[in-house]
C-alpha cells in the first residue's frame, strides 16, 4: 500500500498600507479584489488603520501580483523593500497629515469671505450701501470659490475620476457630483445668465459649493487626528527598544545596531540600560523593571538562567545574557503587532456595515436623480430647486460614517488601552465586553499602588524609633532596592534627620550593613539580621500574616527593631471592586505572592 505525503501549505499572514481609500465602498470593492486572487486566504480591509490584513500562502501568491491587481481599480499596495520595515514606514510617514491640514486651512480661509459675503449680499442694507452691484459680487464670489474647488477641493475631483476610469463610484463621486453640480451651475449663472432664463440667473450657490468641501475636509483632518493619537500606542511601544546594543564577537565588545543581533549573540547590558533583545542570563546579578510588560512594578532580581525581556531596564547591577530572540520574534515585536492586529481587526457589527456599503454609493446616485426628476417633472418647483435637493441627497449620503465610525471607534479604544497597559486582543473582545461575569485582576499595580510603603515600625530591646529610623535610612540610602527606597521615602516625610555612611556593604538575598560613624548596622528581611530576643520571631510573624514585609534592624550586633512593609492598596479599588461586584460581576485577585498576603489585600479590596 503507497502513502502519499502531502505537505501542508505554509500560511503567512502580512498587514500592509492601501492608499486611494475613502469610504465603505472602497472597502468593500479592495477586499473583494484581494479575496479573488490565487492564493489569498483570506482578507480584511480597515478604513480607519488605511490598512489590508491578508493571509496568503507565499508559495501560490506574490506580494507584487497583489499590489498589480489593486492598482488595476485605482487603489496603491504598499509592500515593503527588503530593506526597510514597513511599520517603521507607515508610523514615521505623516506627509498625507500634513498635506490635508493645508489645504483644510486654505479652504477655511477662502470658505469665510464666502460665507460672510454670500450672506450679506441677501440683505437690504447691503444692496443700498455696497458699491459692488449684485453681478460684480457674484463675480467676486466665483473668484473665490475657483481656487477653492480645484486646490482644496482637488483631492475629491482625483479620486472621482479614478473611480469612474475603473466603472466604480465612492465618495469622492459624491462629493465631486454635488460640488461640481452647484459650482458649474452658478458659474454658468454668473458668466453665461441668458443660458437659465430670466428668472434664475442671478441664484447662485457657491457658499453651498465651499462650505460642504471645507466641512468634508474638517471630518477627514479629525478622522487624522483620531488615527493618530490611537497610532501613539504602537510608536511608544516600538520606541521601546533601543538602537543599538553592546555585543561580545570574536572575544571584544562591539556597539552593533539592533538589527544585526542575531540569536546566541553575547549581549552585555549595563546599569541603567534597556534589555535590546529577549534572551537569557549568562552571569551577573541584577534588578530589572519589567513593568512595561507584567505590570508589576516593583523590579524583579536576575541572575544567571534568568530570562530577560527586550524592551525592559536593567536597573543596578551589568549582566551578559544569550540572545534567544530578536527582532520579529521578541515578546515586544509581539505586543506591537498583537495591538496593531486589535486596531486593524472588525467587530461582528461591522459585517452588516460592509455589506450595506457594497451598494451604497450607486444607490445613493440613483436616488439623488430620482430626486431630482419626482421635483422637476411632478413637484414643479423648477430646475434649480430640483437641482439644489438632488445635490443635498448627494452630500448627506456621503458614506464616510458608514466605514469610519466602528473602525475608529476601536482603533481609538484599542490604542487608548495601550497607552494605559491594556491589551485588546481583537474587536470581537472588545464587543463581547458586555457579556462579561467573572473579571480577574492582577494584585500589584492593579488592585495595589505597585509600589512598596513602610506601613509599621517597631522598635525593641529598649531603642528609640526615630534612632532605629535614621540608622537604617543612613545604610540603605545607599541600596537601590525597592524595600530600601521605601524606607529612605518614610523618614524623609517624617522629617528625620538622616546622616551619612561611612561605609556600606550589600549581600545579595541577606541584605546590606554598614557603618554610620562608629556604629555597626545591618538590615536584612531575616531575623537573623541581628540577635534573637524574645518577641522579635512574633512581631515579624504577624507582619507577615497581614501581607507585610518584616525588615530587621540590628544595631552593633543587636536587634533594634522591624520595619513593616508593604504593597499598599489602591485607594480607588475597593470603590471600584463594589462597583463591579453591583454589576453582578464576580472579581477574582491573581497574585504570585503568598497565601497570606493575598487573603490580605483581598479582604481590604472586598474581594471574596
Amino acid at each position: 500500500m503507497e502513502t502519499k505525503n502531502k505537505t501542508r501549505p505554509v500560511i503567512e499572514t502580512i498587514s500592509l498600507p492601501v492608499q486611494g481609500m475613502t469610504c465603505a465602498s472602497c472597502v468593500a470593492r479592495v477586499e473583494k479584489t484581494l479575496k479573488k486572487a490565487d492564493g489569498v486566504l483570506n482578507a480584511s480591509v480597515n478604513l480607519a488603520t488605511e490598512k489590508a490584513t491578508i493571509e496568503f500562502d507565499p508559495a501560490v501568491m506574490k506580494l507584487d501580483r497583489l499590489q498589480d491587481a489593486l492598482t488595476d481599480i485605482g487603489y496603491t499596495l504598499i509592500v515593503p523593500s527588503r530593506e526597510s520595515n514597513v511599520r517603521d514606514v507607515v508610523v514615521a510617514d505623516d506627509t498625507a497629515g500634513k498635506n490635508l491640514k493645508r489645504e483644510l486651512w486654505f479652504s477655511v480661509a477662502l470658505t469665510i469671505p464666502i460665507m460672510l459675503l454670500s450672506m450679506v449680499s441677501m440683505t437690504d442694507w447691503y444692496m443700498r450701501a455696497s458699491p459692488l452691484s449684485m453681478e460684480d459680487t457674484n463675480k467676486l464670489l466665483l473668484i473665490l470659490t475657483t481656487p477653492l474647488l480645484f486646490v482644496s477641493g482637488k483631492r475629491f475631483f482625483v479620486g472621482f475620476w479614478r473611480a469612474t476610469k475603473h466603472f466604480t463610484a465612492d465618495m469622492n463621486t459624491l462629493v465631486a457630483v454635488g460640488t461640481g453640480a452647484a459650482y458649474m451651475y452658478s458659474a454658468v449663472a454668473v458668466l453665461f445668465p441668458k443660458w437659465l432664463g430670466d428668472g434664475n440667473a442671478h441664484h447662485v450657490y457657491f457658499d453651498t459649493t465651499a462650505t460642504i468641501i471645507t466641512l468634508i475636509l474638517l471630518g477627514k483632518f479629525l478622522e487624522a487626528k483620531a488615527k493618530s493619537q490611537a497610532s501613539e500606542a504602537i510608536r511608544k511601544l516600538i520606541g521601546l527598544q533601543p538602537k543599538t546594543a553592546r555585543v561580545i564577537r570574536n572575544g571584544m565588545e562591539k556597539d552593533v545596531k539592533i538589527d544585526d543581533v542575531i540569536v546566541n549573540d553575547i549581549v552585555i547590558v549595563r546599569p541603567g540600560e534597556r534589555i535590546p533583545v529577549d534572551g537569557v542570563v549568562k552571569s551577573g546579578v541584577t534588578t530589572i523593571d519589567e513593568s512595561m510588560v507584567t505590570g508589576e512594578s516593583l523590579p524583579v532580581e536576575k541572575r544567571e538562567g534568568d530570562r530577560v525581556i527586550g524592551g525592559t531596564i536593567n536597573k543596578n547591577g551589568s549582566i551578559e545574557f544569550l540572545s534567544t530572540a530578536v527582532g520579529k520574534d521578541t515578546l515586544l515585536a509581539h505586543i506591537v503587532k498583537q495591538v496593531e492586529e486589535a486596531q486593524g481587526s472588525k467587530a461582528p457589527i461591522q459585517n452588516l456595515a460592509d455589506k450595506i456599503a457594497a451598494v451604497f454609493v450607486p444607490a445613493v446616485l440613483v436616488a439623488a436623480l430620482v430626486t431630482f426628476v419626482l421635483w422637476y417633472f411632478f413637484g414643479g418647483i423648477g430646475f434649480v430647486s430640483s437641482l439644489i435637493n438632488s445635490i443635498a441627497v448627494l452630500i448627506i449620503a456621503c458614506p464616510c460614517a458608514l466605514g469610519l465610525a466602528t473602525p475608529t471607534a476601536i482603533m481609538v479604544g484599542t490604542g487608548a488601552g495601550a497607552r494605559r497597559g491594556i491589551l485588546i486582543k481583537n474587536a470581537e473582545s472588545l464587543e463581547r465586553i458586555k457579556n462579561i461575569n467573572i473579571i480577574i485582576l492582577d494584585k500589584t499595580g492593579t488592585i495595589t499602588e505597585g509600589k512598596p510603603t513602610v506601613t509599621n515600625v517597631v522598635a525593641l530591646n529598649g531603642f528609640d524609633e526615630q534612632h532605629v529610623l535614621a540608622l537604617a535610612a543612613s545604610v540603605e540610602k545607599k541600596s537601590e532596592h525597592p524595600l530600601a527606597q521605601a524606607i529612605v521615602d518614610f523618614v524623609v516625610k517624617k522629617g528625620i534627620k538622616i546622616p551619612e555612611p561611612a561605609l556600606f556593604e550589600s549581600t545579595t538575598g541577606m541584605g546590606v550593613s554598614g557603618t554610620v560613624g562608629t556604629t555597626k548596622v545591618a538590615i536584612g528581611k531575616s531575623a537573623t539580621a541581628g540577635s534573637s530576643s524574645e518577641g522579635n520571631e512574633s512581631s515579624g510573624d504577624k507582619f507577615a500574616s497581614e501581607g507585610k514585609t518584616p525588615v530587621y534592624v540590628s544595631i552593633d550586633g543587636k536587634l533594634a527593631g522591624i520595619i513593616a512593609i508593604a504593597d499598599t492598596i489602591k485607594p480607588t479599588s475597593r470603590e471600584a471592586i463594589a462597583e463591579l461586584r453591583a454589576m453582578h460581576i464576580e472579581v477574582i485577585m491573581m497574585t504570585g505572592d503568598n497565601e497570606a498576603t493575598a487573603k490580605a489585600i483581598a479582604t481590604q479590596a472586598g474581594i471574596q
